[in-house]
């Protein structure tokens, strides 16, 4: 399985594709929303792992980006940010994302939990 990871933190970005190669999946990262607009359309993965709050493009304008050019529906997108508040849990499922993880409160095991049910959907 093939997992974008689209965040802008160095030490995020090395533990969650360390995390997840570790177990099998397949990883790539961008450093923005706009890069990872670019590689989604190149890397093709089965899940994207979506940051909320980045410079260039954050996670709501990749979100708007995917949905105005009719992509949301081709991508399992599972937001993963620290943005825990009810109305950035509710824009971003509007905007398409399957699911939402609070990043703030981690743990592995859940996070590959919803993977594994947002591939599932």
């Amino acid at each position: 399985m093939k997992v974008l990871i689209i965040e802008d933190d160095v030490f995020f970005q090395k533990f969650y594709k360390t995390q997840l190669e570790e177990r099998g999946y397949q990883t790539d990262y961008a450093v923005n929303g706009k890069e990872g607009l670019e590689k989604v359309k190149t890397y093709k993965p089965d899940v994207i792992l979506l940051d909320i709050i980045m410079p260039v493009m954050d996670g709501f304008q990749l979100l708007e980006e995917l949905k105005k050019n009719g992509n949301i529906q081709k991508f399992k997108v599972l937001v993963f940010s620290t943005l825990g508040q009810e109305k950035d849990v509710k824009r971003a499922l509007e905007l398409g994302a399957k699911d939402y993880v609070n990043k703030s409160f981690f743990d592995l095991n859940v996070l590959l939990t919803k993977i594994q049910q947002v591939v599932n959907k």
